[in-house]
């Protein structure tokens, strides 16, 4: 589909009002790179054009790849995705190829052949939620160098056993790591600070429901707070003496907001509460 513009506006304003298609796929191809002006790849919204402008909508998607997941903003320079749960944020010794970086560049390969993917931070293979991928390394850089600085707000939910004494706390812990990987509270006071703060959403006979923001971002950090109040978060298998059959961990980062210097302004990427949360809370 081919389009010339006859009036200055930005991009996606100008489609929702001048091509018979529903809003929702207009928003997708635009997001997923299949927009073209004068013959140029642009994924963002308020690129403005100008009378003359030519632009092309590649609704043959047939050959492109799409995600198994979420994308919940895309631009040039960076992509943020819903990881699930179960999935590798990187490669390790032993998986290569079932990571979340492999399956986003695989995805961004299929639309430029020319994309590269690098991984800002990390989730663990257990907690789904906000990931942030750079598409360059200058722009992989900028973010790591001053993540401290640009996130503002860490927010998880997470459901744990049984019901809390307080309905919110401030837990401040120094955490230590052994040979097998597995984090702990120093009694020795000798570790990594690690502060969790939690507030409770909704209670039942046998699960919370808590929000968790962060104030520091240590390995396993979430898990190992809640383990030590004897209330561990559902399906955790790592740290939890509690069995339960739940195939996964019941811990989402949902809400990430931090500085994007593109635009020099900040951002909140935002997912919604897992269906598996909400139905055991039930």
């Amino acid at each position: 589909m081919k389009i010339t513009v006859k009036k200055e506006g930005e991009l996606l304003d100008y489609l929702y009002n001048n091509i018979d298609m529903p809003k929702k796929r207009i928003k997708q191809y635009l997001t997923h790179g299949a927009i073209f002006v004068n013959n140029t790849k642009t994924t963002k919204y308020n690129y403005r054009i100008l009378p003359g402008m030519t632009i092309m909508i590649d609704t043959d998607s047939k050959n492109k790849k799409t995600l198994p997941f979420d994308i919940l903003f895309e631009d040039d320079h960076i992509i943020v995705v819903n990881k699930p749960s179960g999935l590798l944020t990187i490669a390790t010794a032993k998986e290569k190829e079932k990571t979340l970086y492999h399956i986003v560049r695989e995805y961004l390969v299929s639309k430029d052949k020319n994309a590269r993917v690098f991984i800002v931070h990390r989730l663990d293979k257990d907690t789904s939620g906000v990931v942030v991928l750079a598409k360059d390394e200058k722009t992989k850089n900028k973010l790591q160098e001053n993540w401290n600085e640009y996130v503002s707000l860490r927010e998880y939910v997470a459901v744990v056993h049984g019901r809390l004494n307080k309905e919110s706390d401030r837990i401040v812990q120094k955490l230590k790591e052994t040979k097998t990987n597995l984090v702990y509270v120093s009694r020795d006071n000798d570790g990594k600070e690690a502060i969790t703060n939690y507030k409770v959403i909704k209670e039942n006979n046998d699960y919370s429901m808590v929000s968790i923001t962060l104030e520091t971002g240590r390995k396993n950090q979430i898990r190992v707070a809640f383990n030590t109040l004897h209330h561990p978060i559902v399906g955790d298998k790592k740290y939890s003496t509690i069995k339960d059959n739940e195939s996964r961990l019941f811990l989402h980062a949902n809400r990430l907001k931090m500085y994007y210097p593109e635009i020099r302004k900040d951002i909140l990427f935002e997912t919604s509460t897992p269906n598996e949360f909400k139905k055991i809370m039930n």
